[in-house]
C-alpha cells in the first residue's frame, strides 16, 4: 500500500497551479491560448498581428496576466474575452493515471489557484481524471481579475479555504507566483518547463522542491 513520504505529513493544504503544472508542458496547451489572446487583441484594438503580440507580452510583464493589462489600459470587459481565448481544443490532454493515483494518497484539501477560469480548469482537469481528487478551486474571476503574482490575491486566497500557510504547499511552473506564498510560509515546489518567461523571479526564490514532471514526482513522494 502506497504512503505519503513523511516530510509531507504536515501539510493540511496542496496548492496547484493548473497550466504547465498539473499537464506536462510539453502538450503545448497554451501555445493555443497564445494564439487567441493575440487574435482577439487584434481585433479588439483594430491593429495588426504583431502589434496586437506585442502589447500582449508587455501585458503579460507588467500586470501578471494580458488580461488585466487590457482592462487597465482599454476598459475590456473580460467575460467575453476569457470565453473566446479558452475555446481551445483540449484533445492532447490524456488520462494521467500516476498523477490520480498518487493525488489519491495525499491527505486533506487539494485545491487549484490559477489566473485561468474554473470553467476551464474543469475542462482540464477531466480529461486529466483528477477532477474528483480537487476540492475546490480558485480562478482568476475569484480574484476579481487581480492575477499571481500580486500578494494580496494570496491573502484573499488562504482566507477564503481557512488556509494555515504554514501547513500548505503550493506547486506552480512561474516561479515568480511561488514567491508570495514563500513569504506566507509555504512549502513551494517549482515544476521547472523549458519557457523563458516561467523562469522570471527564481532568483528572488529558492524552491523547497524542483522537477521537471509533476506527475512524476507525486508519484515518487506517495510511494512506500
Amino acid at each position: 500500500m502506497n504512503k505519503l513520504s513523511t516530510e509531507f505529513l504536515d501539510i493540511e493544504t496542496w496548492i496547484f497551479d493548473l497550466d504547465n503544472t498539473l499537464y506536462h508542458s510539453s502538450i503545448n496547451l497554451f501555445d493555443q491560448i497564445d494564439k487567441r489572446m493575440c487574435d482577439y487583441i487584434s481585433k479588439f484594438l483594430e491593429i495588426s498581428a504583431s502589434d496586437a503580440y506585442k502589447i500582449q507580452k508587455s501585458f503579460f510583464r507588467e500586470y501578471g496576466t494580458t488580461l488585466r493589462g487590457m482592462m487597465e489600459c482599454h476598459n475590456m470587459n473580460p467575460g467575453p474575452y476569457l470565453d473566446y481565448v479558452h475555446d481551445i481544443d483540449f484533445t492532447n490532454i490524456k488520462v494521467d493515471h500516476a498523477m490520480a493515483a498518487a493525488l489519491d494518497v495525499l491527505p486533506n484539501h487539494k485545491i487549484i489557484f490559477t489566473n485561468a477560469t474554473t470553467k476551464y480548469a474543469n475542462r482540464v482537469i477531466k480529461r486529466l481524471e483528477i477532477d474528483h481528487h480537487i476540492e475546490n478551486i480558485f480562478d482568476i474571476i475569484d480574484a476579481g481579475y487581480n492575477p499571481k503574482p500580486s500578494p494580496e490575491i494570496y491573502l484573499e486566497f488562504i482566507r477564503k479555504f481557512n488556509i494555515n500557510p504554514k501547513r500548505a504547499i503550493m506547486v506552480e511552473d512561474m516561479a515568480r507566483n511561488l514567491i508570495p506564498a514563500a513569504n506566507l510560509g509555504m512549502k513551494t515546489v517549482w515544476v521547472k518547463t523549458g519557457q523563458p518567461w516561467a523562469h522570471n523571479g527564481i532568483d528572488s526564490i529558492n524552491p523547497d522542491y524542483i522537477t521537471d514532471n509533476l506527475s512524476q514526482w507525486l508519484s515518487i513522494i506517495t510511494t512506500n
